[in-house]
């Protein structure tokens, strides 16, 4: 590590030193204000990672998972499996381990996901997407150091989605898009004033035919709310969401499936019978959140913020021969005091104390399946609950004009119900995590929109539900897998970031956002058989470098690249050969395996992104841009024996944002996006640890591969008119 770290330095220094040799400049703050540190402030004030994407970064695309949004941000690896909502997101590792049948159809974990302010994030850690359109949202800022003192269960950090509720005059808007394998989506926006206030609503309705063999999805999507001052000091909102989420899922495929036709559905009856089509394999979400936010200033150094919510659910899953009904409510709320007191002219510190609680539960009834449909045999019927409660405390304390110190901790408590109403005496269980994540960070602000810091923080994350069922060979008596414990981890970094705009030149401005990182984490699980059960994997390192560098020329001209260079291993990572059906563990029964100096599953180690727009200065709102995206080969098995080639991909669009003549009310927003221009055939995503079938030996093949989009095309145009 120290080595490692040195050079983190040294790098750091010498852009620091570089960036400091300009005479001819002007520091202008880029204006793009933070709200998921819990508290109004600039990037530069933090000692953490943190990447803002805007609108435009965004718009261009379906806007029908995050993928679209992430795949820029350095340290994030997000991937489409099927083309809808159905993602992985990793941050910095965190979240790979969520990629098996069981464990990651609809989900991703490791990260916390907020939208305006609320939890998408369940209890557990799980997170689902069912909420989230791209085409309604404003604004995202993703938190890539660990963030666990401030949010607790999640330590891969925090992913902040913002609705428009900042536009200044009243509006509304439609916008239809088309594409390929039957891509078609609608949207309304609407955005008016009500006295001080504002009020906003979304309405967005996608369908998909999906480019694989039992694909399809649709998605309707309805989210409303108003912010208005209730007085002099106090800002209310009410946020309503609702959706209705259905898609299907084609399943992995082998290599040699792949190899011969990568829009195939899984169709090796040899592992699975029924295939995923037969049982029309599918997960259907109807649910829906009433959120309240309250802000209020008690005087100029005091304040707090709270929030309210309640979010029922209605899921149900044809998956593995079964078919399953949920039936679940998630409340919770949150309570933040903040207090800022001026020393000296140079000294102040804000005071941040807070809490956060939340609670789901609810039954499951499991059916048999009949021809892909819900049997009435109930075969089971289990209770599945989860509590999270957390307390925080953070101090930032201005020692002078240009260092900022900060201090942290956070305590939080994850408790698990599960209880069987068929065999009550002997599967019902419940168990506790609970955890102390401490942090620590400084900032030397060298001007306003310059900044370096170091930080250490201590992250924490719980085994999501569904991992903590019982291992292979581990008593029926237990609902809950009592090896597992709190996956612990500590993280050190180095950063730098600034902005610079040049009074003259061809460049006009230059932004960059460099952070080094190593994360030491205990207690660290990995799934089996497809995520059937998981198991703690010792000790892993990951080490990484990432790099933001964004520049505007003159004549309209832009570039953005990011860069993520990394190593993940597992340092100590042993376990008995039992647990594995694998054609190496057939001959090693009964003997144990070292996995310690292999690459960690679901991780490249390279993942780099460009984008070169020109915005026409002859025609304002007409721009066009090509991106590149490559990502570097991994491996999907502990084994390290299952390869994940590296690819490349090209996209380019081109379209007109603005108005329709000078002056008028009219904006028209219209585009086309053309994606994998080359026709790549590459693997998006993979299963992690994945059986090779029914019973194991040497002539079957692995089934982990999901194949990526193929060349297409999505079309759009629509028209606002502002008042």
């Amino acid at each position: 590590m120290p080595r490692y770290i040195l050079k983190a330095v040294l790098f750091f220094v010498f852009i620091t030193f570089v960036s400091s040799q300009e005479k001819d400049t002007t520091f202008t703050l880029p204006g793009l204000e933070i709200t998921s540190t819990r508290k109004a402030t600039t990037s530069y004030n933090e000692p953490l990672a943190i990447s803002v994407v805007g609108a435009k970064d965004f718009a261009k695309g379906r806007g029908y998972g995050l993928d679209d949004a992430l795949s820029f941000v350095p340290g994030v690896f997000a991937q489409s499996r099927y083309g809808n909502q159905d993602i992985r997101i990793t941050i910095r590792g965190f979240g790979a381990r969520g990629a098996g049948e069981r464990s990651n159809s609809g989900t991703s974990r490791g990260i916390r996901l907020m939208l305006d302010g609320f939890p998408e994030t369940e209890p557990d850690g799980r997170t689902s997407f069912d909420h989230i359109d791209l085409s309604t949202m404003n604004k995202i800022e993703v938190i890539r150091s660990n963030s666990s003192a401030l949010w607790g269960n999640g330590a891969g950090g925090l992913v902040s989605v913002s609705s428009n509720t900042s536009f200044e005059n009243p509006f509304v808007a439609v916008q239809s898009s088309v594409g390929s394998f039957g891509f078609n989506k609608n949207v309304l926006l609407l955005g008016t004033n009500l006295g001080n206030g504002k009020f906003f609503l979304n309405v967005s309705n996608t369908n998909s035919d999906g480019w694989r063999d039992h694909s399809q999805s649709m998605q309707t999507l309805l989210n409303t709310g108003i912010v208005s001052p209730i007085g002099e000091r106090t800002t209310l909102g009410v946020f309503v969401l609702g959706t209705s989420n259905l898609f299907h899922i084609p399943g992995p495929l082998s290599q040699k499936q792949f190899d011969a036709d990568p829009s195939q559905s899984q169709s090796d009856t040899s592992y699975y019978s029924p295939t995923y089509v037969q049982r029309d394999e599918r997960r259907f979400n109807r649910l829906g959140r009433i959120g309240i936010s309250l802000n209020h200033s008690l005087d100029n150094m005091n304040n707090f913020s709270a929030t309210v919510y309640v979010n029922p659910k209605y899921l149900q899953r044809s998956e593995r021969n079964t078919f399953r009904d949920f039936t679940r409510y998630h409340v919770g709320g949150s309570f933040v005091y903040r207090n800022s007191t001026s020393f000296t002219e140079e000294i102040s510190a804000t005071t941040t104390v807070g809490t956060d609680e939340a609670y789901q539960d609810g039954a499951i009834l499991f059916y048999q399946l009949k021809n892909g449909q819900r049997d009435s045999i109930l075969a089971d019927n289990k209770r599945e609950g989860a509590n999270s409660f957390g307390l925080f405390i953070q101090e930032d304390v201005n020692l002078t004009e240009n260092i900022i110190l900060s201090v942290g901790a956070r305590y939080d408590n994850v408790t698990y119900i599960a209880e069987n109403f068929i065999t009550p005496t002997l599967l019902s269980d419940k168990k506790s995590f609970t955890t102390v994540s401490p942090k620590a960070g400084i900032v030397y602000k060298i001007n306003p929109t310059q900044s370096v810091y170091a930080s250490f923080g201590g992250g924490v994350e719980v085994p999501a539900g569904n991992e903590t069922d019982p291992a292979q060979g581990q008593p029926n008596s237990r609902s809950i897998n009592p090896l597992l414990e709190p996956i612990v981890s500590k993280t050190f970094e180095l950063g730098t970031k600034q902005f610079v705009a040049f009074s003259s030149g061809f460049i006009q401005s230059v932004s960059y956002d460099a952070a080094a990182y190593f994360i030491s984490t205990t207690n660290d699980i990995v799934p089996y058989q497809n995520g059937r059960f998981y198991l703690s994997a010792g000790e892993t390192q990951r080490k990484g470098v990432e790099l933001e560098v964004s520049a505007q020329f003159d004549l309209g001209l832009s570039w953005t690249t990011s860069l993520t260079v990394s190593n993940n291993t597992y340092t100590d990572y042993t376990i008995d050969s039992v647990y594995t059906k694998r054609p190496i563990a057939l001959s090693l029964s009964g003997k144990s395996i070292s996995y310690n100096g292999n690459n960690i599953t679901g991780l490249p180690g390279l993942m780099l992104h460009n984008r070169v727009r020109y915005d026409a200065s002859f025609i304002t709102g007409l721009f066009a841009e090509i991106t590149s995206q490559s990502v570097g080969t991994y491996f999907a098995d502990d084994a390290n024996k299952l390869n994940v080639p590296a690819y490349t991909i090209f996209n380019t669009s081109l379209g007109y944002s603005g108005r329709v003549s000078t002056g008028s009310p009219l904006i028209l927003n219209a585009y086309i996006t053309f994606n994998n221009i080359a026709d790549v055939k590459y693997v998006s995503s993979a299963y992690i640890n994945p059986d090779y079938g029914r019973v194991a030996s040497t002539s079957k093949e692995a089934i982990y591969l999901e194949p990526g989009f193929p060349q297409y095309i999505v079309a759009s145009i629509g028209l606002g008119y502002t008042f």
